[in-house]
């Protein structure tokens, strides 16, 4: 898969990805099974919520979330060539998550410091509605 000037297998020699990932491995019986389609400085996904990943009973707990945005500001920086790690999270909640709603993650580059990269994040319905917003500060692995 090619979008922009990204292949999956350019992201994957930047990042080899773990079939066992709780957010994008497809091995992880328990996982979120997430696809990304990436392209510069963005990637994103579809993702159907489910049973099971819920706090109170029809809502998707918020680590879940949280999760899913995390990995989706991480796919944009694998996408620029970068190995990093979270370092720190913001996340603003705007409307409840239930559970077998369809919904778009989208994350993407904001800056490239030197070793820190900012990036953000939004979680949104099929016509827009943004149901969560994201902040997150990376820090880039030395040596990987």
């Amino acid at each position: 898969m090619a979008v922009g000037n990204v292949s999956l297998e350019q992201v994957r020699e930047v990042a080899p990805l773990n079939s066992a990932c709780v957010a994008c491995g497809h091995e992880n019986p328990g996982g979120l099974h997430l696809e990304f389609h990436v392209g510069r400085k963005c990637a994103s996904a579809r993702w159907t919520t489910r049973a099971g990943w819920e706090s109170f009973r029809g809502i998707i707990h918020g680590g879940v979330i949280s999760t899913v945005m995390d990995e989706a500001m991480s796919k944009a920086i694998i996408s620029e060539g970068y190995q990093a790690l979270t370092a720190e999270l913001k996340i603003r909640f705007r409307a409840k998550v239930s559970v077998d709603e369809e919904l778009r993650v989208q994350g993407w580059v904001v800056s490239v410091q030197k070793r820190k990269i900012v990036a953000e994040a939004t979680l949104t319905t099929a016509d827009g509605m943004e149901k969560a917003h994201a902040w997150s500060a990376f820090l880039v692995v030395r040596n990987p």
